[in-house]
């Protein structure tokens, strides 16, 4: 029975992973959230399941590195210097780092790869994505992995090829671009949609969450699977076997 450490543990996801956690047949180790004692909850843990903000992600794998468990970091919103917080840390431990921890999504993510990369630049990518309406970072975590799965399809670099925002007289839509659109209210805990467009025809790819119950089976899912693993940095598709 493995031993499962909930980093955020207070919010919704921290319920939702406790649930199943419960159902995966294994153990939670323990819960905390900004002033719980983290080197306590490391210390108990066979693996750590981080969902608490990007600020605290320094700090949460200090204490896993400290520990020497791995961790899973389902943390949104984070930015170019937590990517390299997470390789420095990936060389003491077993780091999994993803935008989305949904099963589904990471099937979609690699569906998506497959058919950037089989269409030419002459149809135009658009990724749409709508959340509740509490999410306070956009475009969302799995509309980011999305989109660099696009952008690994077709062999560019997502940052050099984004249009995030349209306003106003915008002009033509640049020829390969891949497009973001960001929709916001009720409860929604996450639709997405990557549309390739083409003259005459569209292809939709699409994922809808009905609750944040398989983000949290997925997160599980991903922390048994890397218990044991070698230091390193891995990905949800490799728990999938893609």
């Amino acid at each position: 029975m493995a031993r499962i450490g909930i980093i955020g543990s207070a919010g919704r996801m921290g319920a939702a992973l406790t649930a199943a956690i419960a159902a995966a047949g294994e153990e939670r180790a323990g819960g905390i959230d900004k002033d719980g004692d983290l080197a306590a909850l490391a210390a108990a843990s066979d693996v750590l399941v981080d969902f608490s903000a990007p600020a605290a992600l320094e700090g949460n794998l200090d204490a896993a590195m400290a520990a020497r468990v791995p961790i899973v970091v389902g943390t949104t919103g984070l930015e170019e210097r937590h990517h390299w917080l997470c390789d420095a840390a990936a060389e003491s431990i077993p780091v999994l780092q993803t935008g989305n921890t949904s099963l589904g999504v990471t099937l979609l993510a690699h569906l998506v790869r497959e058919a950037a990369s089989k269409l030419g630049e002459d149809w135009d990518i658009e990724i749409s994505e709508t959340h509740h309406r509490m999410k306070v970072d956009a475009p969302s975590g799995t509309a980011l992995l999305l989109g660099e799965a696009a952008a690994k399809g077709r062999g560019i670099d997502l940052a050099g090829h984004s249009a995030r925002g349209r306003d106003g007289i915008t002009g033509a839509r640049i020829s390969g671009d891949i497009g973001f659109a960001s929709l916001r209210g009720g409860s929604v805990a996450g639709d997405h949609s990557v549309l390739f467009l083409g003259d005459s025809e569209r292809l939709s790819l699409s994922h809808l969450a009905e609750d944040r119950s398989i983000f949290a089976r997925g997160a599980v899912r991903a922390a048994q699977w890397l218990i044991g693993k070698g230091l390193g940095r891995y990905t949800m598709p490799e728990v999938l076997g893609l």
